[in-house]
C-alpha cells in the first residue's frame, strides 16, 4: 500500500485566486471531501494528497494553468478517469491535480479519412459508440472503459483485448495536441496516416504518463466494421495447452482479432458473477473478423489447433447478444474477482507483465505454481496474443503475513517476466508502483529518458516522482 495521510498546506491566497480566474470558481476544488475522489486511486491501492484540483475546460485553460504553475514552480499531476493501477495519476506529494474530465468533446469524425478528433477527457465507451453510430470501429477495448479516458489510455499506451489485430494505443493515435510544462502548446493534430517529417514527437508523449506534458486533444484512427464478427470459447485441460494453442494460431497466421486467456480461477469467478456455465478449466475467448466465409474458415482452423493442444468443446456465435454477454463477462473480470472475497479489508491488487509469446506458457504456468506455493488467490486473465497477462491478487490489508506473501509474489512475477526477456508492465504503466524495476529492465536507456524529461520539464513540475525515482530537481 502507498498511502499518504498527512495534511498538505494550502496554496497562497493570491496564487489560488489566479488559478480560480483561469478555470472559474466552480472548477477549482479546494474542499477536502470534494478532493478525495481525485487523490484516491479507483481501487484504493494508492492514496495521495492535494491542496487543489483544477478542472479546465479547454486547451487554452490547460496552457494557462501550466504557464502559471511554471512561473511559481507548482507541480502538477494530470489526470483522466483516475482508473490507473500503479499510482501514475496520484498526487503523492501534495501536487495540484489537473483533471481533464471536462475536456470531453468529440470535435470531428471524418468517415472518409477514418479518423476521429476529440479532447483527451472523452470516455472510451463514448468514443466507441460515436464511431459505431457512423459505421466505424474504434477498436481499443479495456476492462474499465466505462470511466477511463482516451488521454489516459495514451498516457500508458494501453492495449486491451483487440491489440492483437489492431495494435495498442500508440498505433491508433495519428496526432496529438500537447501542453508543455511552461504552457507552450504543440499542435500536431492530423488526418494523415503517413508522417515522414522530422522527429516522431507525438509518440514521445504516448506512454510518458503525463511526465512530459499534458495531452489535451488527439486524432485517432478508426476502422471499418467487419462484415461478420464471431465470438468463440474453448476450454482446455491445462493453462499450458491454452497458451500453446495461442502460439500455434499466431505462428500459422490465423488472423484472430482477439484472444484472451482466463485461468480456472478466473473462469470460476466469471461463472459466479456473470451467471455463466463455462467449464471451470482454463479458457480461451476469441473473436474473428472478416467476411462470413473468412470467419468460418478462421474458426475451423483454430478449432483444429485447439484439439491438438487439449482443447475441449469449441463453440462460436455471430449473434450480437451472445457476443456481448461473453465479452462483458471478460470486461467484468475485476468485479468478479472482488466478489470472490468480499470484505472492507480485502483489496484487489492488479498487476501485469508481458513476455515473448514463445515464453508465455512457461511464465503463466510458473506464476500459477507460485500462487499455490504462497497460498494466495489471484485469478489470471491475459491479452495473450501479444504475451501480456494480468494477475488480480486478493489480499487482506490487515493481515501482515498475507500482505508480505503478496509483495513477494508480485516481485517474483516481475523478475520472472524480465528473466524471460519480458517487461515489468504490458500496459498499466510504471507510475509509482514499478519504478524500482525500470532501471533493471532498460539500463542506460533510463538516463536518456531522464535527459528528455529535463529538456522538456527542467523544473520537474509535470507529474514528478513517476516513472523515475527521486525528488524534483
Amino acid at each position: 500500500m502507498n498511502i499518504v495521510q498527512s495534511a498538505v498546506p494550502p496554496l497562497p491566497p493570491e496564487l489560488l485566486a489566479k488559478f480560480r480566474a483561469i478555470v472559474g470558481e466552480k472548477y477549482a476544488v479546494t474542499d477536502a471531501a470534494d478532493i478525495k475522489p481525485y487523490v484516491t486511486e479507483e481501487r484504493d491501492l494508492f492514496q495521495g494528497r492535494s491542496p487543489l484540483v483544477l478542472r479546465p475546460g479547454s486547451t487554452t485553460e490547460v496552457a494557462a494553468i501550466c504557464k502559471l504553475a511554471s512561473e511559481h514552480k507548482i507541480a502538477l499531476v494530470p489526470q483522466g478517469g483516475n482508473t490507473g493501477l500503479v499510482g501514475g495519476q496520484t498526487p503523492h506529494n501534495g501536487e495540484v491535480v489537473v483533471s481533464l474530465r471536462r475536456l470531453d468533446k468529440i470535435r470531428d469524425i471524418d468517415v472518409e479519412s477514418n479518423t476521429m478528433t476529440c479532447e483527451a477527457g472523452v470516455v472510451l465507451q463514448i468514443a466507441q459508440q460515436k464511431a459505431a453510430d457512423v459505421d466505424r470501429l474504434f477498436p481499443l477495448s479495456l476492462g474499465a472503459e466505462g470511466s477511463c479516458t482516451i488521454g489516459g489510455n495514451l498516457s500508458t499506451n494501453a492495449g486491451g483485448t483487440a491489440a492483437l489485430a489492431y495494435g495498442v494505443a500508440r498505433e491508433m493515435a495519428i496526432g496529438l495536441e500537447v501542453v508543455l510544462a511552461d504552457g507552450r502548446v504543440l499542435n500536431a493534430l492530423t488526418k494523415l496516416k503517413k508522417d515522414n517529417t522530422g522527429y516522431n514527437l507525438h509518440n514521445l508523449f504516448i506512454g510518458a504518463e503525463g511526465t512530459l506534458g499534458i495531452i489535451s486533444e488527439l486524432t485517432i484512427r478508426l476502422r471499418g466494421i467487419p462484415d461478420t464478427i464471431a465470438a468463440a470459447a474453448c476450454s482446455f485441460e491445462t493453462v499450458r495447452g491454452a497458451c500453446q494453442a495461442t502460439i500455434l494460431a499466431i505462428q500459422t497466421g490465423i488472423p484472430v482479432a482477439r484472444i484472451e486467456l482466463l485461468n480456472a480461477a478466473q473462469v470460476k469467478a466469471c461463472n459466479s458473477y456473470s451467471k455463466l456455465s463455462l467449464p471451470e478449466t482454463p479458457l480461451l475467448l476469441l473473436e474473428f473478423h472478416g467476411s462470413e466465409v473468412e470467419v468460418a474458415e478462421q474458426s475451423k482452423n483454430f478449432r483444429d489447433i485447439a484439439a491438438e493442444c487439449g482443447g475441449g468443446d469449441f463453440t462460436w456465435t455471430t449473434k450480437p447478444e451472445d457476443r456481448t454477454k461473453l465479452w462483458q463477462a471478460r470486461h467484468d473480470a475485476y468485479w468478479s474477482v472482488k466478489a470472490l472475497r468480499p470484505g472492507d479489508s480485502i483489496g484487489v491488487v492488479a498487476t501485469d507483465v508481458c513476455v515473448p509469446i514463445s515464453r508465455l506458457a512457461d511464465c503463466v504456468t510458473e506464476t500459477e505454481e507460485d500462487l499455490k506455493r504462497l497460498n494466495l488467490l489471484s485469478p489470471i486473465v491475459g491479452h495473450v496474443g501479444d504475451g501480456n497477462f494480468h494477475c488480480s491478487l486478493l489480499c487482506d490489508v490487515n493481515d501482515k503475513d498475507e500482505m508480505a506473501r503478496g509483495e513477494e509474489f508480485m516481485h517474483r512475477l516481475v523478475e520472472r517476466a524480465q528473466a524471460m526477456d519480458g517487461t515489468c508492465t504490458g500496459e498499466h504503466g510504471i507510475g509509482l508502483g514499478k519504478i524500482d524495476y525500470l532501471t533493471d529492465e532498460l539500463g542506460e536507456a533510463v538516463d536518456v529518458m531522464r535527459s528528455i524529461k529535463t529538456a522538456l520539464d527542467p523544473h520537474g513540475l509535470m507529474n514528478p516522482g513517476k516513472i523515475f525515482a527521486g525528488a524534483r530537481p
